[in-house]
Formats: C-alpha cells, structure tokens, sequence
C-alpha cells in the first residue's frame, strides 16, 4: 500500500528543503515507512500481525501503526497550515 499527502499551495517556497513533501507512507510487511520526496527513510512504525507475539512484544496493531504513519505523513501540510495561519495555535 502506498499514501501521499500534500499540503495544497507552493509547499516549494514554504517548506524547508531538508525534508521535502509530499511525504509518503509504505507497507513493507513488518512496518509502515514514511518517506519524503527525495526518498530519505523520516519513520518507522513496527507492527505484528499476530495476537501473541504482538503482547509479548508490545507492538502496534497494523491499524494502529497504519494511523500513526499515516498522520506523521501529514505533518508538513499541519505546518504549512500554520504557517499560513501566522503561527497561531492549532
């Protein structure tokens, strides 16, 4: 599965050039990895599937670490927002 968010406007001239959107989020099997437009890895969001090995070893749900990926994803179009907004609290 593959997801790409990006915030509406010039996100070139807004957005600092260190991690440039659109951001994506891809299923590799095991996680969920949130990358930026040059392909740099921002995230890692480790799942199991499987009931038992997931309590024992305190992991996500594949939702719960589908959302949370997701939602990171989302951040540079939060931030342009508020930049937009003058910095006023979200």
């Amino acid at each position: 599965m593959f997801y790409i968010w990006q915030a509406a406007g010039n996100t070139e001239a807004s957005m600092p050039d260190r991690f440039p959107p659109p951001w994506t989020v891809e299923d590799t099997g095991a996680a969920f990895v949130v990358k930026d437009s040059s392909g740099q890895k921002l995230g890692y969001f480790y799942y199991e599937q499987e009931p038992g090995r997931r309590s024992a070893a305190k992991m996500l749900t594949k939702d719960e670490a589908r959302r949370i990926a997701v939602n990171f994803a989302k951040l540079p179009e939060l931030l342009l927002s508020r930049e937009r907004s003058g910095g006023r609290r979200l």
